[in-house]
């Protein structure tokens, strides 16, 4: 895999909205962030855009993509927020001009479509992680999420353990391998095209967000009938964001899910739609254990 340079003072890093237009206030907040770490901001000259024809809009998404990559002068792409449609634009970025200018790319949600054809099409190191408008703005931004951008300036191995959420063992193992997955809706979106989420011999990280327990599963076994966890070498769940009744009903189809798994298996990871919501590199590799549940990552950036 190719890793990005890592991130300095005075750095420019571009924020650009793939997947739809970020509220302004929240947006004007989360730079402010990007700025209090030193980074000098460019945004998109499409963020805002979001009211044309459907082929128009995706053309001005993928401008603003293509420009950043290609720009020497940027060092990294953080997402403003996610929504709907980065799909449609995979198949026309150009993946030979994102290998030749490997950078950082930043997001989660929507932005899973990317993360994943962006991976397996120019062999770059992506990463899963809050983004600017929805996870940096003054109502929900915690200290913790903020911190999580660290290792793209230090290049520090990430270790997560019981120290930042409880972790609860579903199945008990050990395993080694590459980092890759995201939103579940998306990585069974991804099915069956070229940007289907390669998960031989990963760990494989599954986030949602406030889906009932019957769609979890149904979504669990598409990915399960597509071979996808054939000979996955472990499974990292994130915070579902369900309450009550539906809570319940969600950790008993976890449960008996990955009950007979030959691969270990821990929930209540906090990446993805929570908060706090740590960032992640997927492609580096990456160890689980589970006697103490315990996910050691290895440095995104060179």
């Amino acid at each position: 895999m190719i890793k990005p340079r890592a991130l300095k003072e005075g750095d420019r890093v571009a924020v650009i909205a793939p997947a739809g237009p970020p509220d302004r206030k929240h947006l004007n907040q989360g730079i402010r962030v990007l700025e209090d770490m030193g980074l000098n901001v460019v945004i998109g000259q499409h963020v805002f855009d979001g009211e044309e024809e459907l082929a128009a809009i995706d053309q001005k998404r993928l401008t603003d993509l293509n420009e950043a990559f290609c720009d020497p002068d940027i060092r990294g792409i953080v997402c403003a927020n996610g929504g709907y449609g980065t799909a449609k634009i995979a198949d026309m970025i150009d993946y030979e001009k994102v290998k030749s200018n490997p950078k950082i790319f930043w997001g989660y949600s929507d932005i899973t479509y990317l993360l994943n054809a962006i991976q397996k099409s120019s062999n770059l190191v992506t990463f899963h992680g809050p983004m600017v408008a929805s996870d940096l703005n003054e109502e929900l931004r915690t200290k913790e999420t903020v911190s999580s951008f660290s290792p793209l300036f230090t290049g520090e191995t990430i270790t997560y353990d019981s120290h930042r959420s409880p972790l609860n063992t579903l199945t008990h193992g050990k395993g080694e391998g590459h980092l890759v997955g995201g939103n579940l809706t998306l990585l069974t979106n991804g099915l069956g095209t070229p940007y289907q989420v390669d998960a031989k011999g990963a760990i494989l990280l599954i986030e949602e967000v406030a889906e009932p327990a019957f769609r979890v599963d149904l979504m669990l076994t598409h990915l399960k009938q597509a071979g996808v966890f054939n000979e996955v070498q472990g499974v990292v769940l994130g915070n579902f964001q369900v309450e009550g009744e539906e809570y319940v009903k969600l950790r008993k189809v976890l449960q008996n899910f990955f009950a007979n798994a030959s691969f270990p298996v821990v929930e209540n990871f906090h990446f993805g739609h929570c908060q706090p919501n740590y960032g992640v590199p997927l492609g580096v590799k990456a160890k689980l254990t589970t006697s103490p549940p315990l996910l050691l990552i290895d440095s995104g950036v060179m």
